[in-house]
C-alpha cells in the first residue's frame, strides 16, 4: 500500500494533473484527488468492483495525510476529445468495457442507501437502475499503444440506467457533440449499437437528448449548492456550453437519421 505522504520516492516529486477542479496530483504509481462526502460510496463501489475482477479501474488504496484519496496511477495517455476522434476499434473497445461494466454492475446491491455525489442525499438504487459511472465521456478513458485501457474518475458515479451511461459516452466519443458529418456519426453509432448489443440507434439519439439535458440540470444544480466541480465546470462556460451544444445537434440529428436509413 502506498504511504500516506508524498516522501515515499524524493526523485519522483508530485505533478499536477490537467482536468478535475485542479486538485489532482500524481505521486509516484498513485493519483492524489479530493474527497467528498460521496467519496465512502465511490470507494466501495470500486473495491466490490476490484474483488469482481473488472479491469480497466482504477484500485483505490485509502486517504493520504492530506485528506486526498489515493489511487493508482494507471499508464496511457488521455483523449483530447475536442482535437481527436478516437479511433473505431478504440471506440469499440470503450464500449464493450462499458457493457461489461454495466452487466457487472446489475449484480451490486448495496445494503441500504447510499451518497452519491448528485443525489443531494442518501438514496437506494430503484428498479431497473445500476451504479453508473454517469461521467464515461472519451475524456475519461486511457488509451495505450492504441488501445483502450481504462475508465477513470468515478466521482460522479451514482444511480442510473445504463442506456444513459451509453448515450453519454456517445456524446463525446462518437462524437454527437460536434459536427463530423452525418453519414460518419451515423456509421460509428451503428459501431456503438452494434458492439452494446442492447437498443437501436433511434433510441440511442433520443437517450443522447435525454441524458445530456439531465447534465446541463445537474451542472446547473452542482453550481447552486457550490461543488468545487461544478463550479470548475462553470469557468468553462457550462451547463450554457453544452445547452448550445445540444440545440445545434438537434438541428444535425435529421440527417443523422436519414444517414441511418
Amino acid at each position: 500500500m502506498p504511504r500516506d505522504d508524498e516522501s515515499a520516492d524524493p526523485l519522483l516529486p508530485p505533478e499536477h494533473l490537467p482536468g478535475g477542479s485542479g486538485g489532482v496530483w500524481r505521486v509516484g504509481r498513485t493519483v492524489r484527488r479530493p474527497v467528498g462526502p460521496w467519496t465512502p460510496a465511490v470507494h466501495e463501489l470500486l473495491g466490490w468492483l476490484a474483488e469482481q475482477g473488472l479491469g480497466g479501474i482504477p484500485h483505490v488504496s485509502g486517504i493520504d495525510a492530506k485528506g486526498r484519496e489515493i489511487v493508482s496511477y494507471i499508464e496511457g495517455r488521455g483523449v483530447p476529445v475536442d482535437d481527436e476522434v478516437v479511433l473505431d476499434s478504440v471506440l469499440v473497445e470503450a464500449v464493450a468495457w462499458l457493457r461489461e461494466y454495466h452487466d457487472l454492475a446489475e449484480s451490486y446491491r448495496p445494503d441500504g442507501p447510499r451518497l452519491w455525489r448528485q443525489s443531494g442525499g442518501p438514496v437506494a438504487l430503484e428498479p431497473g437502475q445500476i451504479i453508473c459511472h454517469n461521467d464515461p465521456g472519451a475524456y475519461n478513458w486511457i488509451i495505450q499503444s492504441g488501445h483502450f485501457v481504462a475508465m477513470i474518475d468515478w466521482d460522479l458515479a451514482g444511480p442510473g440506467e445504463p442506456l444513459d451511461d451509453l448515450a453519454f459516452l456517445c456524446w463525446t466519443a462518437i462524437p454527437l457533440y460536434r459536427d463530423i458529418g452525418a453519414a460518419e456519426a451515423a456509421r460509428r453509432l451503428d459501431l456503438v449499437v452494434d458492439t452494446y448489443a442492447e437498443c437501436g440507434p433511434i433510441t440511442l439519439l433520443d437517450a443522447v437528448e435525454r441524458r445530456m439535458t439531465t447534465a446541463t440540470e445537474r451542472i446547473a444544480a452542482g453550481i447552486e449548492r457550490g461543488d468545487p466541480g461544478m463550479i470548475h465546470l462553470a469557468s468553462r462556460g457550462e451547463p450554457q456550453r453544452t445547452r448550445d451544444r445540444l440545440a445545434d445537434f438537434r438541428t444535425r440529428r435529421p440527417a443523422i437519421e436519414a444517414a441511418l436509413a
